[in-house]
């Protein structure tokens, strides 16, 4: 079964995005790596809190409708509480499984503080600090939460201000929520390209130093 990073491009578009990428790169010193992940973390807290809601007014119907059918009492405390663990058994690990249904029960304020540490986790993992001119920049995004992030290396920070990438984070975010995932992801690369071109420029000794693309 296919994650859903996996999902999120088909391998027609995982090609189209190289490309782009490779495009790009020949007019720019700049290293860019677009990245897809299914998600920035577990979510234990989501998980529990849908296990919880979902499990206790099932629950509550089971004991109903079992303890009268067997005799034991619509109301049987032992009942509810087996009904109790036995459902959240079959919850806990299921709803990960269900990201439409876990996505419901994510907190904004954790979200976005999971999505910035998978992307510099990302960024160190990858090794994009590791470019000659410090010149790699990591176009993050993250499926489940549905978010991007954009990490650029200190080359780039130090002469471009980063408050420029939050126009490309919106429209690749307003791309995707749009359903013109593989456009938006190869518009996000030419639009950073063009960025970085101006500070950038490309090189005769410049090599490719970094993935194209990462799908993890």
């Amino acid at each position: 079964m296919k994650t859903l990073a996996q999902s999120f491009l088909s391998k027609d578009e995982e090609e189209q995005v190289t490309a782009a990428v490779g495009e790009v790169e020949r007019t720019t010193s700049g290293e860019i790596v677009p990245m897809i992940v299914s998600r920035s973390h577990d979510y234990p807290k989501a998980t529990a809190l849908c296990s919880l809601c979902l499990g206790l007014p099932l629950s509550l119907l089971l004991t109903h409708v079992v303890g009268a059918h067997l005799w034991l009492g619509s109301q049987n405390m032992w009942l509810f509480l087996f009904f109790c663990l036995l459902l959240g058994g079959i919850l806990w690990p299921l709803v990960p499984r269900l990201p439409w249904l876990q996505r419901h029960f994510l907190h904004r304020a954790e979200v976005e503080r999971e999505v910035c540490e998978g992307a510099l986790a990302a960024f160190y993992a990858e090794k994009l600090y590791k470019t000659a001119a410090e010149n790699g920049i990591l176009l993050y995004v993250s499926v489940l939460e549905r978010k991007v992030w954009i990490l650029a290396d200190a080359g780039i920070n130090s002469r471009i201000d980063p408050v420029v990438w939050e126009r490309v984070v919106a429209d690749l975010t307003d791309g995707i929520r749009e359903g013109r995932r593989c456009q938006a992801l190869c518009a996000a690369i030419r639009a950073t390209g063009d960025i970085l071109r101006e500070h950038f420029p490309s090189r005769r000794d410049d090599r490719d130093e970094l993935h194209n693309l990462i799908v993890r």
